[in-house]
């Protein structure tokens, strides 16, 4: 009898079961984005391969459960035919998320699902240490919890004021979350704390005489990790506004990850031993010469 690399199966998104010879198999949704017509065909296999249900990760992924190991190739053959691919498992970089951003969301700052598709295409499943994860949140509101994520990506906005249209009207100082804008109405002069600014954007959409403008950019953060260990990603980095320098960062990130992770470690292990400065020094020499003016 021919010996099964349980490990091989992994790799391609089949997760054992507790049940002897049933796999659970994990399918690439980027972005949480499925068709109309992938849905009904991950509903027909999961009818005719698995026992009629699905399960939805948290983190966007749809799993069928109950898959018998003489049906996997029958399984990934119909459903590629769909333009469904089994997700990646163990350690790799794993299926990107995102929330819908601008394209939908009245809130979303940057287009979270072009974004994830170039993430997708660029690292999906690149060998590593140990499972890297990606999220893309559109805006402040992190519904996608940037900050959770190995590398997490959030759509921000650098506000500035302009006082020529500027009426005072307090809207600005009253929509800001951190209570960074201050209004001196005696003065007519508006300021920002910068240190307190979380570049949400909500004063430039909030103001009805466009005094406040800003650019639309990516916060960055690094290291991110639930589980049995806990801990929330760093922003190392100040607001980017090329999405090719974000592009350069997620490279560096991996090519530092590859370089300095031990098998088995979880990123934010390997920053913590190879220390915090290095990795930024990293980062910073990948992004030194695509500063934005803008960023001053």
């Amino acid at each position: 009898m021919k010996e099964i690399n349980y490990s091989e199966l992994k790799k391609g998104g089949f997760m054992r079961q507790v049940q002897k010879g049933y796999f659970s198999m994990r399918l690439r949704v980027v972005g949480g984005r499925l068709s109309a017509e992938q849905l009904k065909k991950i509903y027909e296999v999961a009818n005719k391969y698995g026992r009629g249900y699905v399960h939805l990760t948290a983190r966007q992924g749809v799993e069928i459960p109950f898959i018998k190991l003489e049906d996997i190739e029958a399984v990934k053959k119909e459903l590629s035919e769909a333009g469904i691919e089994p997700g990646a498992c163990g350690p790799r970089v794993r299926t990107i998320t995102a929330c819908q951003g601008s394209s939908i969301c009245p809130n979303g700052i940057i287009d979270t699902t072009e974004l994830a598709n170039e993430c997708d295409k660029r690292y999906y499943a690149q060998e590593l240490p140990h499972k890297f994860k990606i999220g893309i949140t559109g805006c402040g509101n992190n519904c996608l919890k940037a900050e959770e994520n190995d590398l997490g990506i959030k759509g921000a906005v650098k506000p500035e004021w302009e006082k020529s249209s500027c009426t005072f009207c307090g809207l600005c100082q009253a929509v800001c979350p951190t209570k960074a804008i201050q209004i001196d109405e005696k003065n007519k002069e508006i300021t920002i704390d910068r240190d307190k600014c979380t570049y949400c954007g909500r004063c430039v959409k909030s103001c009805q005489t466009n005094s406040w403008k800003g650019k639309p950019g990516y916060l960055l953060y690094f290291g991110g990790m639930f589980g049995n260990n806990i801990a929330l990603g760093k922003q190392i980095l100040p607001i980017l506004f090329s999405k090719e320098d974000v592009h350069k960062v997620i490279q560096a990130t991996l090519e530092f990850y590859k370089k300095y992770g031990k098998q088995g470690e979880r990123f934010r292990n390997t920053i913590e031993r190879v220390g915090w400065d290095i990795f930024k020094k990293e980062l910073e020499k990948a992004i030194e010469n695509e500063r934005s003016d803008f960023d001053e």
